[in-house]
């Protein structure tokens, strides 16, 4: 959301936009953009088709197509300006003695690229669901490789800038809220302005996905589709499953968004479980003790205390990170909202962030901005405005996700968003009612949607069920900060035989904790077909503030430990 309003800022990025100086490059900063542009040529070196044509790329290790596909289902067109390319990768097999035909993934989002994402971790997926299956991803229509691409700005400058300007969390001060719901809005109308001319945001919703999905099973020569999605990649999986129940072979649905929220826009109750992760953090921090914990206190209420008498203060005494030969070219300024974003991300991977959480905690209370500057700012971090590279909407580009594609597909997805900003307003305060760690922050998944005009032509509106071929392995954390456990549950029980196996740990989707126990049903679910028992919970290897070391010789711990440490980029990817 596992994976995963997941589109241009990133939590984090949020705070990198601001550390970024214009056309300025801070010590330490290295660019690498001969690596994107090689990889760009390669796809577009590939000539599209209408069926498959496999070509070896990225080294040799992967094959590489471009899919030509309708842009409009329903009324399929021979005309070039309505259609839609997508670019499909594969990692093939290296156990063909009992090949079992291939897996198709989607890392989240919406926005995420499959094509980034399965160079950057399929062969550790392949690890966990058997080396005796292929790895097939794509990158959904209007992402990355796929073109037309969504691109709300007609230059990469406008994009950066635009970011730049933002308002901060909504409730930071008073009237900020209002300054959010306009910046909103204009910026839905400038999307659909600057997109109206490829017809692309009337058929992005998650049903033209799914049936592209479709096309590309049927164009492997399966008639059966094996399936492992996180975060939003479970929308998709559900919504698959629902209109094409027969042809789900397996699949498994990790970090799961309630289908019924995401579709009726009554966003609230993904944050149900949201809080018990931020208790987590005081739990084990105070479980670790001050050697491991630097935000430790007496007890987990005093640890509570100490962060609300933090967040009340930087509140009103934002800090400065002033210039340093190893620090920014220009002052900083650390604000509530850097922290409470900042906070809001450790959410999602609490194994490998609370440590770092408490450490630039202490620091900010403190007075001190610098580890915080130092966690932000990145050795690959985006290039400085005047030196971005120019990519037209209609060349295919390598990107980890597309912070534009998010708002499009979700309010695709989702009814007209008719909100005032007192409705809306009142939607953030139920939010926070739910959260107070991360509501006021998590209320951009509504924002994301008011200005939107245009409307798809296919949109899924249920049922969100069916009867499978296979049943359905559902798999979620004890509490996930923004795809609960109750998210699975209500899932589940529309598809007769699927089961929930519960990972006993925090974050977002079962990736945020290593488990050698979910990855040997995983990997027996894929294999043959094998299913938990209701009610079956697993450990993870590892909690919060402890050292994680891998099992050596054992793969499947290796590969499940490895894929714990991968940012998956599944917070929330907006641009508004």
């Amino acid at each position: 959301m596992a994976t995963t309003i997941a589109a241009g800022l990133l939590a984090l990025l949020f705070l990198v936009y601001q550390l970024n100086g214009m056309c300025i490059v801070g010590p330490g900063t290295h660019f690498k953009p001969e690596n994107t542009v090689r990889k760009d040529r390669e796809w577009s070196d590939i000539e599209p088709s209408r069926s498959l044509q496999w070509q070896r790329c990225y080294n040799d290790t992967y094959d590489c197509a471009r899919l030509d596909v309708p842009m409009d289902w329903l009324n399929p067109s021979d005309d070039a300006h309505e259609r839609v390319v997508l670019a499909v990768i594969r990692l093939r097999a290296t156990e063909l003695h009992d090949y079992k035909g291939p897996i198709f993934f989607n890392p989240g989002g919406p926005g995420g690229s499959g094509v980034y994402a399965l160079t950057d971790r399929g062969a550790l997926l392949q690890t966990i669901a058997g080396k005796n299956h292929d790895i097939i991803s794509f990158d959904p229509r209007g992402i990355g490789a796929s073109v037309p691409r969504v691109d709300c700005w007609d230059s990469p400058e406008k994009s950066r800038l635009w970011a730049l300007q933002d308002v901060g969390v909504v409730n930071a001060h008073p009237g900020v809220i209002f300054d959010a719901y306009a910046r909103a809005t204009a910026f839905s109308e400038a999307c659909e302005r600057n997109m109206n001319s490829s017809g692309l945001l009337s058929h992005i919703s998650t049903a033209s996905h799914a049936r592209d999905l479709l096309e590309i099973l049927h164009q492997t020569g399966q008639e059966k589709l094996k399936y492992w999605g996180f975060s939003y990649g479970t929308i998709l999986g559900g919504v698959f499953a629902a209109m094409y129940p027969d042809k789900v072979e397996r699949l498994v649905s990790d970090g799961n968004v309630d289908y019924r929220e995401w579709h009726w826009q009554t966003y609230i109750n993904f944050l149900h479980d949201t809080d018990k992760v931020m208790e987590a953090f005081y739990k084990y921090c105070h479980k670790a003790g001050p050697s491991s914990c630097e935000f430790y206190a007496s007890t987990p209420a005093a640890i509570e205390e100490r962060l609300a008498s933090l967040l009340v203060h930087i509140r009103k005494y934002p800090i400065i990170v002033s210039t340093t030969q190893s620090g920014p070219d220009m002052p900083q300024l650390i604000t509530w909202s850097h922290v409470k974003r900042l906070i809001s991300a450790a959410l999602y991977q609490p194994l490998y962030m609370f440590k770092t959480l408490a450490k630039v905690l202490k620091a900010i209370e403190d007075g001190d901005g610098v580890p915080f500057y130092q966690l932000v700012k990145s050795d690959n971090s985006t290039p400085p405005i005047c030196s971005i590279e120019a990519i037209p909407p209609n060349v295919p580009r390598l990107e980890e996700g597309n912070a534009d594609a998010f708002p499009a597909i979700l309010c695709a997805d989702s009814p007209p968003m008719e909100d005032t900003v007192e409705d809306f307003a009142a939607f953030v305060e139920k939010l926070i009612e739910v959260s107070s760690a991360a509501g006021d922050v998590n209320a951009l998944f509504r924002l994301a949607c008011i200005g939107r005009k245009i409307r798809p032509k296919w949109r899924y509106t249920g049922p969100f069920g069916g009867n499978t071929s296979h049943p359905i392995l559902y798999v979620a954390n004890i509490a996930d900060n923004v795809a609960p456990l109750i998210s699975a549950r209500n899932n589940s029980e529309g598809f007769p035989g699927s089961v929930v196996l519960v990972q006993n740990s925090y974050g977002h989707t079962s990736l945020s904790a290593a488990s050698s126990c979910t990855a040997g049903y995983i990997k027996a679910y894929f294999q043959n077909g094998t299913l938990p028992e209701p009610g079956t919970t697993c450990e993870p290897d590892y909690y919060p503030f402890e050292d994680t070391y891998p099992k050596v010789g054992d793969e499947l711990s290796m590969a499940y430990h490895e894929l714990s440490k991968i940012k998956w980029n599944l917070e929330p990817m907006l641009s508004i």
